[in-house]
């Protein structure tokens, strides 16, 4: 299944592009890197320099670049829980 706005949460997230845009912790905003790891409550972001920060994803606002250049903004209350059992979720249609 392609990766689009409207299913980010339920698809894996390691190598993707992301931007802190929002965060209760000042010293986060404005962060960015490739995802590299993560864990039920927190992402690994490499930056460009080679930092790498462990952010928690409960006090972020992320801007994830997708492969098709199209930037989503999550709130990473969205991506709480461990990530396996994440991208097992199969969304509800409605009908």
């Amino acid at each position: 299944m392609k990766i689009t706005p409207e299913n980010i949460v339920q698809h894996e997230l390691i190598g993707l592009l992301a931007k802190i845009v929002e965060s209760r912790d000042p010293t986060l905003l404005g962060f960015e890197g490739k995802i590299v790891d993560e864990t039920q409550k927190t992402l690994l972001l490499l930056s460009e320099n080679g930092k790498t920060k462990r952010v928690p994803k409960a006090i972020c606002v992320f801007h994830i670049t997708l492969p098709d250049g199209i930037i989503v903004k999550v709130d990473g209350k969205l991506l709480i829980g461990r990530p396996q059992d994440r991208v097992k979720k199969i969304p509800r249609k409605k009908w």
